[in-house]
């Protein structure tokens, strides 16, 4: 019987993948033992138990970017969670890492006790965490190309796909326009008028919702309607006609195909889903960080199916004069979602396989 670590934690980027991988795997290998290994704090502590997996949790190891008090605990919490990874890695057979916090002492332990190690990189420009687990295997797969170092000569197996998202594509490709309007109709809009899809991840953005709420009027006026996910922890503006706000959007896939329209951050998950059923896409990326959800959104951006717009310049005049722009630019993008991510579990479960078995 394979023991199988799932380490990947801290967002909704690191731990969807991971799941979607780990139910790939279940299903080509039903007697393994599969278990994920998170810290409380993180995404993984409610979405992992709620895909019916166990949680092991270590101590969360957090590198301030810039010099603070924290820098001077940073040694002595890595230290502890490691010693807690090895105890775990003792227990299995391989790690699958995908990034985040808990992934950087997983790979530690994993290379201490000799335990295979597979990572996967969802991002375009790789992070701290997944660069350093790259030092200890050749088992690498990633998402987008990437040009140097040494994930640069990984698998390209593209990103592992929640499972309604999966469906919704196979349902989709059938009939995508069929599609489209039945999923209008689903959500509760008007089939024959445009519709908006804005979300700023699982936690809401401050800033979107901002914009949203300054241009609702204007926008609601010129015809358009609004699908508007403003955050599990947000307060929930009233709902207007034609205007529709929820804290939390549990059915993504047909949020997807029903939009004329997305505006969002461009995580790379965000940017794969999109990529599978979207129509056309505005992405704000997230004005920290390294950079990478920019780099995320280009692949859209270069089929004509996405724009970029920095955060200071999205503001509710700039959108309100854009409007019918980017709605023209969506009813001319290619109807047909992708199906460029829709094997990348399977990938990465042959992966697994190979480096269970020794493979170079």
């Amino acid at each position: 019987m394979t023991r199988v670590l799932f380490a990947g934690g801290g967002t909704a980027g690191h731990v969807e993948p991971a799941i979607a991988v780990a139910r790939e795997w279940r299903a080509h290998h039903a007697d393994s033992t599969i278990s994920f290994i998170g810290t409380r704090s993180g995404l993984e502590s409610r979405l992992v138990p709620e895909a019916g997996f166990e949680i092991n949790y270590i101590t969360k190891v957090r590198i301030a970017r810039r010099l603070s008090p924290s820098l001077l605990v940073s040694p002595f919490s890595l230290l502890r969670s490691v010693a807690q990874s090895v105890a775990l890695m003792r227990k299995n057979d391989l790690v699958v890492g995908f990034g985040g916090y808990v992934s950087a002492p997983a790979y530690i332990a994993a290379a201490l006790t000799r335990t295979p190690i597979v990572i996967h990189e969802a991002n375009a420009r790789p992070g701290l965490a997944n660069r350093l687990g790259a030092l200890f295997t050749s088992h690498t797969a990633i998402t987008h190309s990437i040009g140097s170092g040494k994930l640069s000569e990984s698998l390209l197996a593209g990103l592992p796909l929640r499972e309604d998202v999966v469906s919704a594509y196979r349902s989709a490709s059938h009939d995508w326009q069929k599609a489209r309007t039945e999923a209008k109709r689903q959500l509760g809009f008007n089939t024959t008028k445009p519709l908006i899809f804005i979300f700023g991840g699982s936690q809401g953005s401050v800033a979107l919702n901002q914009v949203i709420s300054d241009s609702r009027s204007a926008l609601l006026a010129d015809g358009v309607q609004i699908l508007h996910g403003i955050g599990a922890r947000n307060e929930e503006p009233t709902n207007l006609d034609g205007y529709e706000a929820r804290g939390y959007i549990t059915d993504m896939a047909t949020a997807y195909l029903g939009a004329d329209l997305i505006i969002s951050r461009s995580g790379a998950v965000t940017c794969a889903e999109v990529n599978t059923l979207g129509r056309y896409a505005l992405f704000i990326p997230l004005p920290i960080g390294n950079g990478e959800q920019e780099l995320n959104a280009r692949d859209l951006v270069s089929q004509s199916r996405a724009e970029i717009l920095p955060q200071k310049e999205f503001t509710a005049s700039w959108l309100t004069s854009n409007i019918k722009r980017l709605i023209s630019h969506s009813a001319t993008a290619p109807i047909a979602g992708s199906d460029i991510d829709i094997n990348a579990a399977s990938k990465m479960v042959s992966l697994m396989e190979h480096a269970l078995h020794g493979g170079k």
